[in-house]
């Protein structure tokens, strides 16, 4: 198999041969037809996360070992199946989700391998669809996307049931009580598309672009709000008309989880999903005072994805804006995303797809 891999972080990716995997047990191989490129694949790239106060964390020392095919936006089609594997066919095209871990514990028995603590995800401990072939632990992590469109499906697998996990952090909430998200590129769009399928009118969003602002309003939010320079918490309550009962960091770096959490009502929630980085400093009485509550958000899970798929499926989940461009190109789709020049979601798309 041909992967376009991390070799050296913080390097071009370089174009490498690799085995062929072989699925054993009850794996399925994975031709790779489509997948997003992602901005923690930068993080991957780059082989750290800020943590604050100038420490970085290693993805070396978390166990990300080089070369890597990066890519867990997948979409492929069915090659080759383990011996125990069943209920898929060679030639069946399958959204493949990417978070799994051990396969054996409770968190994997109950469908929720995301939280699984021995992680094995594709594109980030084990190759992924930034190469030719993939492959998936067992058939239960391939969903079938139907009539969707391939490049829009892939960025479910990551964007989607991200957004999708952490909305349901927030929720329920009354259709007109807003809902800020902080963020309008991948996953911003993929938000207001599920707050508009789950028939929530009060979407603001928060960019420091005015064109992804621009992007949002088209895409269905309610308001935006210019993310840049001092007072934005302010900007926020004033489009909110006053504080807000849930905010998602879609971002989730130091200037923006500070003014999430300053946009906050009491009772109000803030949900961190990105991974741009920093640190954020509490005031521990307020969060009594005030029953706030902070939380992360990882991904989603096998369930989240094909409740998400349903959704869009019965028509209720709007695509998200898309461009396809070669898998070949895959390093100047992530630097592309780096320099902030990508509204929606680029997807690598293979020659022969």
């Amino acid at each position: 198999m041909r992967a376009w891999a991390v070799v050296e972080n913080g390097k071009p990716l370089q174009e490498i041969e690799l085995p062929t995997p072989e699925p054993t047990g009850t794996q399925v191989l994975l031709e790779v037809t489509h997948c997003g490129v992602c901005h923690s694949d930068l993080h991957i790239w780059e082989g750290y996360y800020d943590v604050g106060g100038g420490q970085k964390m290693s993805l070396k020392d978390r166990g990300v070992t080089l070369p890597l095919a990066m890519g867990h936006e997948i979409v492929g089609r069915v090659v080759k199946l383990g011996p125990d594997a069943t209920g898929v066919k060679p030639g069946d095209l399958r959204i493949v989700f990417p978070w799994v871990g051990c396969g054996t514990c409770e968190a994997c028995r109950s469908d929720e391998d995301n939280m699984c603590l021995n992680q094995r995800s594709l594109g980030v401990y084990q190759n992924g669809g930034y190469g030719t072939h993939v492959i998936a632990p067992h058939p239960r992590h391939l969903v079938d996307p139907g009539a969707l469109d391939p490049a829009i499906a892939a960025t479910y697998a990551c964007s989607g049931i991200t957004v999708y996990s952490a909305i349901q952090k927030v929720m329920p909430l009354p259709p007109d009580e807003p809902i800020v998200l902080v963020g309008a590129g991948g996953l911003g769009m993929n938000a207001i598309a599920v707050l508009r399928a789950v028939e929530h009118r009060n979407i603001i969003v928060v960019d420091i672009s005015e064109t992804k602002r621009q992007a949002a309003l088209k895409e269905g939010a309610t308001q935006v709000v210019d993310g840049n320079g001092p007072d934005v918490a302010k900007r926020i309550m004033a489009a909110a008309g006053g504080p807000v009962l849930a905010v998602v960091d879609l971002v989730n770096g130091t200037e923006t989880a500070k003014f999430a959490f300053g946009a906050l009502r009491k009772g109000g929630r803030l949900v961190q999903v990105g991974l741009f980085g920093g640190e954020l400093m509490l005031p521990l009485p307020l969060m009594a005072i005030r029953a706030l509550t902070v939380r992360g958000s990882y991904v989603g899970s096998p369930k989240e994805l094909r409740a998400l798929v349903k959704l869009a499926q019965d028509g209720k989940l709007p695509p998200i804006p898309v461009a396809t461009v070669p898998q070949s190109q895959a390093n100047d789709a992530l630097m592309r995303l780096r320099a902030g020049q990508v509204t929606g979601r680029l997807v690598l798309k293979a020659e022969a797809a």
